[in-house]
């Protein structure tokens, strides 16, 4: 798969130049789906900017989801006619707009959908994750038809859990990238 097509999918406030998914965008080139406005994200816009995108690319494309990234993709993928070009997702650390204190801050973001992605997926929680509870984690999972995959107590798998370039996420990523010829 070409880097170009591995897409990603920052959550609320975007990811810093420390944060897993800045590293692989400098290390491989792959494409950050850059949002209007991070700071007050609205679903609906968030849902036609990822849509814009994924219609511009030639091939198929992987999306390596974070936090809000995570609540985005199940958004897209319920109302987009595209989802067949997706060949498979990474959704590391779902956050939860669900919960009251984000609720306030993320008012378009619930309810989160909960449709199975009509695509492979791979959820990554962890067990002391500040934005969403494990037991939350672990049932989008399995709304979504994800693979789960416990991450231990990792925080929000963000620059704070210390994960540097984070070659385990990218095996991860790999299994989705290298599982149809390209």
């Amino acid at each position: 798969m070409k880097p170009e097509n591995v897409l990603i999918l920052p959550g609320w406030q975007n990811s810093g130049p420390e944060h897993w998914q800045s590293r692989w965008e400098a290390l491989h080139g792959f494409r950050r789906v850059d949002q209007h406005d991070w700071m007050t994200p609205r679903r609906g816009d968030w849902i036609a900017r990822l849509e814009d995108v994924i219609l511009g690319i030639d091939g198929p494309v992987v999306l390596a989801a974070h936090s809000l990234g995570c609540i985005l993709t199940a958004a897209w993928a319920e109302v987009s006619r595209s989802t067949g070009r997706v060949q498979g997702a990474l959704l590391v650390a779902p956050g939860d707009p669900e919960r009251d204190e984000l609720r306030a801050v993320l008012p378009s973001w619930a309810p989160i959908v909960r449709q199975r992605l009509p695509f492979p997926s791979i959820l990554i929680g962890s067990r002391n994750d500040p934005y969403c509870s494990f037991d939350k984690a672990h049932g989008l999972g399995e709304s979504w038809g994800s693979r789960f995959i416990d991450y231990g107590e990792r925080g929000h798998i963000n620059a704070e859990s210390g994960l540097g370039d984070w070659a385990e996420g990218q095996a991860w990523l790999n299994t989705l990238t290298d599982s149809k010829d390209n």
